[in-house]
Parts: C-alpha cells; sequence; structure tokens
C-alpha cells in the first residue's frame, strides 16, 4: 500500500481582481484561493478528481461550516503557499484544516476550517462515505488533539515558537 502525504501544500499569487481598494487580498477570497488549492491538491498528490467524481457516481460535499482568522495580509501580486490537510472524517463529513503563508512559510496569513458533508447530487440530501473514500480518507487523515477547537489551533499558531 502506498503511504500518501498527510499535508500538501501548494503556492498561488495574489490578483489585482482579488483585492481590495487597499491591495490586501479582499477577506472573502481567502475561501476561493483555499478551495481552489485544496482542489487542485487532491488531483495532484492523490490522484482524486472530486469532478469526475461528481460526474460518475453523483456524490461530492457541500460546505456546512467555515471558520477563517486572518493573522496578516495577503498582499497584491504576492506568492503564497497554501498548507491543507484532512484533519477529521466521520462517515458524512468531513474537516478540512488550511494554512496561507508567505512564500518563505515564516508569516501565517490566514488558517481556515471547513466542515463539507458529503452529498448527493441527484437525490440532494446527505449520504454516508462509500467504503473506498473511507479507506482513502483513513489514509490522509491528520487529527489534532482530541481538546483541539478553532480557537485553540489560532493560540497554538500564534504561540512564539
Amino acid at each position: 500500500m502506498t503511504i500518501l502525504k498527510k499535508e500538501v501544500e501548494s503556492k498561488a499569487r495574489i490578483r489585482f481582481s482579488d483585492c481590495d481598494p487597499f491591495n490586501h487580498l479582499n477577506n472573502a477570497r481567502y475561501i476561493d484561493y483555499i478551495i481552489n488549492a485544496r482542489e487542485d491538491q487532491l488531483r495532484d498528490a492523490y490522484g482524486f478528481d472530486i469532478y469526475r467524481l461528481a460526474s460518475e457516481k453523483g456524490v461530492g460535499w457541500v460546505s456546512a461550516q467555515t471558520q477563517i482568522s486572518y493573522f496578516s495580509p495577503a498582499m497584491l501580486n504576492e506568492e503564497v503557499v497554501i498548507q491543507t490537510r484532512l484533519i477529521g472524517a466521520t462517515d458524512k463529513s468531513l474537516l478540512l484544516e488550511a494554512l496561507m503563508w508567505n512564500s518563505g512559510k515564516t508569516a501565517l496569513k490566514a488558517l481556515m476550517w471547513a466542515k463539507l458533508v458529503h452529498y448527493n447530487l441527484q437525490a440532494r440530501r446527505s449520504e454516508t462515505h462509500a467504503p473506498d473514500l473511507v479507506d482513502f480518507f483513513s489514509r490522509i487523515v491528520s487529527p489534532l488533539a482530541a481538546d483541539t477547537t478553532f480557537d485553540t489551533r489560532i493560540k497554538q499558531l500564534k504561540a512564539p515558537k
């Protein structure tokens, strides 16, 4: 069995059309950059194509909850590094953690957690993950300590190293 990376990362450049008048990445656009990065990372690192799964099996994931904390602004034309990992998986949902860094990974830009619910597109309701998905998630999940909340995770990341 192939060992899979638990944390994946990719780079993105902050675009003019995504910025506010101060040349900061617009708050709502952080989510778009992170979700787009995760989609590419799943395909590139694991060969997992969410669009093929949707078209062939009629299932996908919908966003149930998103939490984001901004640490420092991402600026126009800046190259950022987006790291993502699966920190939780249940029979019907996933919990994704994403960190956006400056290019040298010395300054954290944002932390995001997203709860995604497995969804049957034809039945229009949540659905239990198929056994092959459960197996895949078990191979890439990297849980935090059981008592870690979003707020305690922020404190961990802000703590001096």
